[in-house]
């Protein structure tokens, strides 16, 4: 190979990381977020103002919040500080504020405070930049990738604007993609299905595509190709999980999908949640203890079947661990989703607790009490009680169950769906026993 050709696969990457080098600089660089940032958006008409407000920047990672910030800094002509909460204490805090108050001092400029991951900073540390808020010494920018609604304090959040930021789309990927194959790696030619394979393994995430990218373009450089295809990519970028926050909203939006998925009877919808779980990392156990919860509350008596069948999956990952565990996982959510529907247990449960709650604690029936001693029975436990099996159908007619001077409350309603429908005619047949019994009386 010639000495020219040779140039080609000389080390083209600066040693600047390849996402810091093409972070937008100006607020039209920006790729995605077209909901806050498009013309007439908050963020669009926030800049148009001139006047920086404390915000929350919530999102996941890779959608840009360090970038609005410092494109903020930018456009108000303001001071930049950025802390990592999760670097960060109390007096980091303070030696940024003592550096706020110092440039408004000497300079007359604004600062804008710039906190990552602020979620992780405890109350007290997010009380610390109240009172610089309400004197208006700083612009508070806090990004999180968790809900603030459960991670910020009440106080600063009644302070701050809440802005949700969204994964960027494939078709942003692509966009980034084409940027930075423009503007740094143009020496490279790419096949539709390796551009596609990058672009499903960032995952929404811009950061990660172009940390992955900067991987490749070292694999493609080993390996002397112009070409980068699809078994390029695989070689160069070991498989790793997609974005998956095990204690995040991720992480409970997806059990929310699964979950909907097998009360809506869509096994393909359910069995695709499952897998992106597994995929993204998620506790398998857990996926099985929220299977059993599903089996009760969607399902109950219109088929028993599918409690047993929740628990026995359980059982069989706990025995036989991944992957060989997951398809009992798959068995299960797929005999859900196809299942009979009914809550009526569910909603018979929460009556019935709803009831108890509000109700005073009604002693037992004399004829319902345990009676293992001669005393007991003398003080007339169990007298009148009638052995239903010893009756008719094994059932005692005009029987009652509940305390006395309660009224029987109706917690339970089958539904007329899977074995719940025999049951709705089982009881409709010992109602009417219990009615003929009454008329005897």
């Amino acid at each position: 190979m010639s000495s020219t050709n040779d140039d080609l696969f000389a080390p083209h990457l600066p040693r600047m990381p390849l996402a810091e080098q093409l972070r937008p600089k100006q607020l039209d660089a920006i790729i995605g977020q077209t909901h806050l940032l498009g013309p007439g958006k908050p963020l669009q008409l926030a800049f148009q103002a001139g006047k920086p407000h404390s915000m929350i920047l919530w999102g996941p990672p890779g959608s840009g919040k360090t970038t609005l910030a410092r494109i903020m800094s930018t456009e108000f002509n303001c001071e930049f500080i950025a802390l990592s909460a999760v670097f960060s204490g109390v007096k980091d805090i303070r030696a940024a504020i003592e550096r706020a108050q110092q440039v408004l001092q000497h300079s007359g400029r604004h600062t804008i405070l710039f906190v990552d991951e602020v979620h992780r900073f405890n109350k007290s540390q997010q009380d610390a930049f109240l009172p610089y808020v309400e004197q208006g010494l700083i612009t508070f920018v806090g990004a999180t990738t968790e809900n603030p609604s459960f991670e910020v304090n009440n106080a600063l959040l009644s302070r701050a604007q809440v802005y949700v930021l969204i994964a960027l789309s494939e078709q942003e990927l692509g966009q980034l993609l084409d940027r930075a194959c423009q503007q740094v790696l143009a020496h490279w030619q790419w096949s539709p299905e390796a551009r596609q394979l990058l672009i499903g393994f960032a995952d929404g995430d811009a950061r990660r595509l172009l940390n992955l990218l900067e991987q490749i373009d070292t694999a493609a450089t080993a390996a002397k190709v112009i070409l980068i295809d699809e078994a390029l990519v695989r070689n160069a970028l070991s498989r790793n999980n997609r974005g998956f926050d095990k204690g995040g909203d991720a992480f409970y939006d997806q059990i929310s999908a699964l979950h909907k998925s097998v009360r809506g009877s869509s096994p393909d919808a359910a069995l695709y949640w499952l897998c992106r779980m597994l995929d993204g990392g998620a506790d398998a156990l857990y996926i099985g203890r929220r299977l059993v919860r599903m089996a009760s509350e969607d399902i109950g008596l219109a088929d028993p079947r599918a409690l047993r069948l929740a628990l026995d999956a359980c059982e069989t990952y706990e025995r036989l661990g991944s992957p060989e565990g997951e398809l009992a996982l798959a068995q299960a959510v797929l005999y859900l989703a196809c299942a009979p529907k009914s809550n009526a247990a569910y909603l018979a449960y929460k009556k019935a607790r709803a009831f108890i709650a509000e109700d005073g604690s009604r002693r037992v029936p004399l004829h319902l009490r345990n009676a293992p001693t001669q005393l007991m029975q003398e003080l007339g436990h169990g007298s009148a009680y009638r052995y239903a099996h010893d009756c008719p159908d094994a059932y005692a007619a005009g029987e009652r169950y509940f305390p006395d001077g309660m009224p029987e409350i109706g917690f339970y309603h089958p539904t007329a769906y899977g074995l719940e429908q025999k049951i709705q005619e089982k009881l409709a047949y010992l109602r009417n026993l219990d009615k003929k019994a009454q008329h005897k009386i």
